[in-house]
């Protein structure tokens, strides 16, 4: 008993700033879709799209900072730090590449890249807008996110919590300065919105640039990041980090695949999936935070070589999200009237959101145990080969699948294809609770590394 008192209020220390830092970002996301629906339909609804931009870099970068994540929280485990800040540099480095690849695209072909979206003129010219205007972000993204992750390795969850929460507080003041045109800002409607994104990301950039400097995170090795001569550890980061990517991409893809569905279904269906997401993103911050803190904690026990204990962390661990899971689907059926009353959507959107909402109740179960198994635990012991085969093959071969037939084929109604696209986490519960329970996870994966 005293073991799990002490183990959970390690996990609370680190899970809270995570799961604060994961709300605030997602506040962002609400305060765009509630100040523009004020706007119009529309706007709301090509911000919503374009927004999948963004949420597709995160699958890159996430797979890079999880990769961050697996090695260097068994190294700082450890004690070796020096290690650690390799692994940073070398995450970096990718962060910072395709961060640029993707602040180039939207820069120069954002309307080419809003036509895969959706087909809709007004959607597409609107969202192209907001794509050329918040390109700039992605790079800054690359660098803040990667350094978010490294600080809450080495014990900076807190700091990297109020950088994040800051920056958020400054984007939704900015965004409706700036979409309003409130006092002395111009009136910029979506335009404004990313503008405001950009801005924030400028903020957070300094703010990462300051805690360096005072040191107050790792300091980032620009030689190692250029060129790095550890071959066996880019060799072991890359292991680790590419069915990470995979996974991360079928994931992400088989989602995003969802919004493209959507989007052909017509702006009622584009506006009220984009709500209930955003809601279910807001409510299932906890979730994402205690998967974080959860492979933080068991990557670090198993970096010491203590099996045993990341075997039994594990299992409560597993319990706990099913809890969690279930409180945060309570809470979405909770707060469904108040969403209704205070979104105002066309008729048609309307009836559409109050079912979604509570597709996304349910939902919310399956998605708390996976995350904190294969995002969390999985990952921790090196065994990231098994999500991204679990996750590509259910949304690839099941879901998305199901989706385009049901939507494009067979003509369903666009709340039976939503009710399809919500089957994914429920699909892989038993393989991922059948591959847990073989224990391949419980490895320490550190090696000896020489001064390189």
């Amino acid at each position: 008993m005293a073991y799990d008192k002490a183990i959970y209020k390690k996990l609370s220390g680190i899970v809270a700033p995570i799961a604060f830092q994961y709300l605030m970002a997602s506040l962002v996301t609400a305060s765009d879709a509630f100040m523009l629906g004020f706007l119009d339909q529309d706007s709301l609804s090509a911000s919503s799209l374009a927004g999948q931009v963004a949420f597709v870099f995160s699958l890159f970068y996430g797979a890079f900072v999880f990769g961050l994540t697996v090695l260097a929280a068994q190294y700082w485990g450890k004690g070796d730090k020096k290690t650690a800040e390799k692994v940073l540099a070398v995450t970096m480095r990718y962060s910072l590449f395709v961060g640029l690849i993707f602040s180039l695209g939207t820069a120069i072909m954002p309307k080419q890249i809003m036509t895969f979206f959706t087909s809709d003129e007004i959607l597409i010219a609107a969202g192209a807008r907001y794509l050329r205007m918040v390109s700039l972000s992605y790079l800054l993204t690359g660098f803040t996110q990667t350094y978010f992750g490294m600080m809450k390795v080495c014990d900076r969850a807190k700091l990297s919590s109020v950088i994040g929460s800051l920056s958020v507080v400054l984007n939704i003041i900015l965004n409706a300065l700036l979409i309003f045109g409130i006092a002395f800002f111009p009136k910029m409607g979506i335009e404004g919105a990313a503008l405001a994104t950009v801005l924030a990301r400028i903020f957070e950039t300094v703010m990462v640039i300051l805690a360096i400097a005072e040191e107050r995170c790792p300091p980032l090795h620009l030689g190692l990041m250029l060129c790095s001569n550890n071959r066996e550890l880019h060799k072991d980061y890359w292991k680790y980090t590419v069915p990470l990517l995979i996974n991360q991409i079928g994931w992400g893809g088989g989602v995003t695949m969802y919004s493209v569905i959507m989007g052909h279904l017509g702006s009622d269906a584009v506006a009220a999936n984009s709500i209930a997401s955003i809601v279910r993103s807001l409510i299932a911050s906890l979730c994402w935070g205690i998967a974080s803190g959860v492979g933080i904690i068991i990557g670090g026990m198993l970096g010491r070589n203590e099996l045993d204990e990341a075997k039994k962390a594990g299992g409560s661990f597993v319990r706990f999200s099913i809890l969690i899971g279930a409180a945060s689907g309570i809470v979405i059926l909770a707060i469904t009237p108040l969403v209704l009353h205070f979104i105002h959507l066309e008729e048609q959107a309307q009836y559409y959101l109050k079912f979604m909402m509570f597709m996304a109740a349910y939902y919310i179960i399956g998605n708390s145990l996976n995350s904190t198994i294969i995002s969390g635990i999985f990952p921790a012991g090196g065994d990231t080969r098994f999500g991204m085969w679990c996750d590509v093959i259910t949304l690839w071969c099941v879901v998305v699948p199901l989706g385009f037939l049901g939507a494009f084929i067979l003509k369903l109604p666009v709340l039976a294809v939503a009710f399809i696209l919500t089957l994914d986490e429920f699909v892989k519960i038993p393989a991922v609770y059948r591959h847990y329970m073989k224990y391949k996870w419980v490895k320490n994966i550190t090696k000896e590394q020489g001064a390189t």
